[in-house]
C-alpha cells in the first residue's frame, strides 16, 4: 500500500508527459488535481486502519542491494503518519491554488507530481540509502521548479538552493556512512541500526556521525547558521513552490532528526544536547528578529519558518535533557515537535499560498507599496490576519497546541532556553500584526508596478479552495487534537525508549 502511495504521483507525472501535446491545459490540471485529492483520501484510509499502539505497520521489507546492506524498506507509524497526511493536504491545496496557472502547466504539474513522490517515500522509508535517494530527489525536483517558474531572481535562487541543500546531503551520506560501518552487520537498515545501538561507548566515532548526520539535517531545516539559502529561495519561488517547500521539504530536516539522529545515536545525542538546545533558542531568536525587520513580506514569512523550525530543535534538544524529570515532560516534548511540524506545514503553507495571491494583484511583496487593502480585499484580508494570527500561536490553533507542549516538555530541563524561546512569540506577534497595519489598514494604496492589474480584486473561488482547508484544519487539530495527539504520543514513547535506553 505505501509503495502504491509513494510511486503513484511519479506514474501521473510520467503519464502527463506522454500525454498528446494537443491536450487542453484544463485536462492536465483536472487529472493533477484529481490524483491529489485521490492520494489525500488514500491515506485517510490508511489513517482509519492504522493501530495507534501498534508500532510499525503497513511494512514491506525487499531485497534490493543486499550485497551493500541496502533494502527497499518501506513502513508507517505515528512519526510519519503524520508527516503524509500533511504532504498530501499541502500538494492537494498547491494543485487547487494552480487552477487557472497556464504557464508550462504539463511540466509544472509533472514536477510537482514528482515532488509528492519523493516527500511520499522519504517519510516511509525505513532504509537509510532509500530515505537519502528520496531526500536527494527532493531537491532537484525543488530546484526546476525555482528555476523554471521563479520570479527575477530565479537562477541565483535557483543555484544557492541546490548548492546548498545538494552539499548537506553529501554530508549526511558520510554520516550514514558511518552507521553502515559501526554496524555489525553492515547494514542500512533504519529499525536494525536504531535496535543495535552499534556506537554505543565509542564517543568519538559517534560525535563525528552525529555531527555529519547533524549538518545535513540542519542544513535542510533550516537552522542557524545553515539558513542563509532560504530566504532568496522562497523570495523567487513561485507561491505553490514556495508552499511546498516551507511546508513539507523543511520537514525533512526535522523529521530526520526524530527518526536517525535521536534513536540511531542515543550516547551522543544527550552527551550534545546542550549545543542542540542552543542552536534551536539561536535559531528562534534570530529568525524572529530577523523577519520584524524586513519589508518584504514573503521574505518575512521566510524568516519566520527558522523561527518555526528552532522551536522543534529546542524540543529535541530538551527531551535528550530530561533525566531528572519525567517520561512525560520528554514526550511532551517530541509530541510538541512532530505537532510543530503539522502546524507548521499548514499555516505557512497557506501563508505562502495568500503572498502569492497578492504578488498577482500587485507584482510586489514590498509591504510600503500596500496599504488598506482590506478595503478591496476583504476575504484576502481575512484569510491573512488568521493565518498570521493562528501563526503565533493564538489559543484555538494548532500552533497553540505545538508551542504548549514544546515550552511545557522544555521548562524543567532547560528553564532558561525556555524562557528566551518565549521572546519569539511576542517578536513573531509584533512581526505578523506590523504587516497587518502596514498592508491592509489604513487609507488605500496600491502599487504602481509595472503589469500591476486594475482594479485590486479579492480571492477567487480556486484560491479560497487551496487556502480555506488549510486554516480549517489548523483550527481543527487546536480544538481537538486528539486524533493527531493518539497517533503521535505512542510513537514519541518509542523514541524515548530507544534515546534512554
Amino acid at each position: 500500500m505505501l509503495t502504491v502511495l509513494a510511486f503513484a504521483p511519479l506514474a501521473v507525472a510520467l503519464l502527463l508527459l506522454a500525454l498528446p501535446r494537443r491536450t487542453s491545459d484544463r485536462t492536465v490540471r483536472a487529472i493533477w488535481t484529481a490524483t491529489t485529492v485521490a492520494l489525500l483520501a488514500f491515506v485517510v484510509v490508511l489513517w482509519a486502519g492504522y493501530d495507534a499502539d501498534g508500532g510499525m505497520q503497513y511494512e514491506t521489507r525487499v531485497r534490493w542491494i543486499p550485497g551493500a546492506g541496502v533494502g527497499y524498506h518501506v513502513g508507517v507509524d505515528g512519526l510519519s503518519l503524520p508527516m503524509l497526511g500533511l504532504t498530501c493536504v499541502l500538494f492537494a491545496a498547491c494543485a487547487v491554488r494552480s487552477w487557472r496557472d497556464t504557464r508550462r502547466i504539463r511540466e509544472f504539474a509533472a514536477l510537482f507530481l514528482f515532488l509528492e513522490t519523493t516527500c511520499l517515500g522519504l517519510f516511509v522509508s525505513l532504509d537509510l540509502i532509500l530515505f537519502f535517494v528520496f531526500f536527494d530527489l527532493s531537491i532537484v525536483g525543488m530546484y526546476f521548479v525555482i528555476a523554471g517558474w521563479g520570479h527575477r531572481d530565479r537562477a541565483r535562487a535557483a543555484l544557492m538552493f541546490f548548492l546548498y541543500t545538494f552539499l548537506g546531503s553529501l554530508v549526511l551520506l558520510l554520516g550514514f556512512i558511518g552507521l553502515f560501518l559501526a554496524a555489525s552487520p553492515h547494514t542500512f537498515d533504519m529499525t536494525d541500526l536504531a535496535a543495535a545501538d552499534p556506537l554505543a561507548g565509542r564517543a568519538g566515532y559517534a560525535g563525528v556521525v552525529l555531527l555529519a548526520i547533524g549538518i545535513g539535517l540542519a542544513v535542510k531545516t533550516p537552522t542557524v547558521p545553515f539558513h542563509t539559502w532560504l530566504p532568496l529561495a522562497h523570495t523567487e519561488a513561485p507561491a505553490a513552490g514556495s508552499a511546498v517547500l516551507a511546508g513539507v521539504l523543511l520537514k525533512m530536516g526535522t523529521y530526520g532528526f526524530l527518526r536517525i539522529a535521536m534513536p540511531m545515536l542515543p550516547d551522543a545525542w544527550r552527551r550534545h544536547a546542550t549545543v542542540i538546545v542552543v542552536i534551536g533558542v539561536v535559531s528562534i531568536l534570530y529568525g524572529a528578529l530577523v523577519a520584524l525587520a524586513q519589508t518584504d513580506f514573503k521574505r518575512m514569512i521566510a524568516y519566520t519558518s527558522v523561527n518555526h523550525m528552532g522551536y522543534i530543535v529546542l524540543a529535541v534538544g530538551a527531551a535528550a535533557a530530561t533525566a531528572d524529570t519525567s517520561r512525560q515532560a520528554q514526550a511532551l516534548a517530541v509530541t510538541g515537535a512532530v505537532t510543530q511540524m503539522v502546524s507548521h506545514g499548514l499555516l505557512t503553507g497557506a501563508l505562502f499560498l495568500l503572498a502569492g495571491s497578492l504578488y498577482e494583484r500587485g507584482r510586489t511583496y514590498d509591504m510600503d507599496a500596500y496599504s488598506g487593502i482590506a478595503a478591496r480585499a476583504p476575504v484576502l484580508t481575512g484569510m491573512t490576519a488568521v493565518a498570521a494570527f493562528a501563526s503565533l500561536g493564538l489559543p484555538g490553533f494548532s500552533g497553540f497546541i505545538a508551542e504548549f507542549q514544546i515550552f511545557t516538555g522544555s521548562l524543567g530541563p532547560r528553564p532558561l532556553a525556555t524562557a528566551l524561546s518565549v521572546l519569539g512569540i511576542l517578536l513573531t506577534a509584533a512581526l505578523f500584526l506590523r504587516a497587518l497595519q502596514k498592508m491592509f489598514l489604513g487609507p488605500l494604496r496600491l502599487p504602481d508596478a509595472p503589469g500591476a492589474p486594475r482594479p485590486f480584486g479579492d480571492l477567487r473561488a480556486h484560491e479560497n479552495t487551496a487556502v480555506v482547508p488549510l486554516l480549517a484544519l489548523a483550527v481543527v487539530v487546536g480544538i481537538t487534537p486528539g486524533f493527531l495527539l493518539d497517533v503521535i504520543e505512542p510513537a514519541s514513547h518509542t523514541v524515548l525508549e530507544l534515546l534512554t535506553r
